[in-house]
């Protein structure tokens, strides 16, 4: 198909998704959490998109992965391993931030259907996960580090994906406002406190945004520009973090740790972490001794 005709296609896309969601955010349509039912069984949206971006990261990092050298199957294997930790680290981070509710009732830990998943813990436990295979895996075809640019390269674009699953919960949205581009929350969905009020900042869109610039800066950087292995690990703390800081004052749904919001928290010290590491993966990491795309 000739790029002329895709980047129409892109555009109308665009387009109807712009007008759908402005419907949205003005109240013209309500949205249903729900996308379809087998039986008893009821989808939702958020699961879809979640679904939809886990897929398509996994998809990309095949593509590019395979053409670096690593085995296919080894890719698979860590992904699994990767999504497993995620969403161990996800629930546990949350958990963790929300003690006080979790500590007299302990098994409602295990009721992850009630909600209560944080990108931060999933984000720590996919890493955990990858450095765990690539240490105790026998001839495995990629380096820690090897692997998590990898992930870093296309993570943010599977978020910027999944962030659309708050968008049909009518969650992770900031403080009232009155903005051109505020969005209509329904009275059963509003945080304790706001009920008078009805637009509110789309924080979701926010983060979303965020996410894909963020793909875009660490693709080009990861397949134009990388020098060693781990410079993109390093700039996706730096700068998913910084977007998520500021994003996340305006959230009306924040986990805390004390009086600090615990993204923030978590923001500021990845970020540290980030520069620190990546100064030094400049000056004494591993060079990449092959090209990123080969030939074909």
């Amino acid at each position: 198909m000739k790029k002329w005709i895709v980047a129409i296609i892109a555009i109308v896309c665009l387009a109807l998704l712009a007008i759908f969601v402005k419907r949205v955010f003005d109240n013209t349509i309500q949205l249903n959490p729900v996308a379809f039912r087998m039986g008893s069984r009821s989808f939702r949206w958020y699961s879809v998109f979640i679904a939809l971006g886990t897929v398509l990261g996994y998809l990309f990092m095949s593509l590019f992965g395979v053409r670096q050298g690593m085995k296919v199957e080894h890719i698979a294997q860590a992904f699994i391993f990767a999504i497993i930790f995620g969403v161990l680290g996800a629930r546990l981070y949350y958990v963790f931030s929300r003690w006080d509710r979790y500590k007299d009732n302990p098994l409602e830990i295990f009721l992850t259907q009630r909600g209560g998943l944080a990108i931060y813990g999933a984000v720590l436990g996919g890493f955990l996960a990858i450095t765990l295979y690539t240490r105790f895996k026998k001839n495995c075809s990629f380096t820690l580090f090897q692997g998590t640019d990898l992930a870093a390269a296309f993570l943010p674009l599977s978020q910027a994906i999944g962030r659309w699953g708050n968008f049909f919960n009518y969650e992770a949205y900031g403080s009232p406002t009155d903005l051109p581009w505020k969005m209509f929350i329904p009275l059963t969905h509003r945080v304790p406190g706001y009920e008078r009020y009805e637009y509110f900042h789309p924080t979701f869109l926010y983060e979303s945004v965020w996410d894909v610039l963020t793909f875009f800066i660490l693709f080009f950087y990861y397949t134009k520009k990388r020098k060693h292995h781990g410079e993109a690990t390093a700039l996706y703390f730096v700068i998913y973090s910084l977007g998520r800081i500021f994003i996340e004052s305006l959230r009306l749904d924040s986990l805390y740790w004390g009086t600090w919001r615990a993204a923030q928290v978590t923001g500021v010290t990845l970020i540290a972490i980030g520069l620190l590491s990546f100064f030094s993966f400049r000056k004494k990491g591993r060079p990449i001794s092959n090209p990123i795309l080969k030939e074909t």
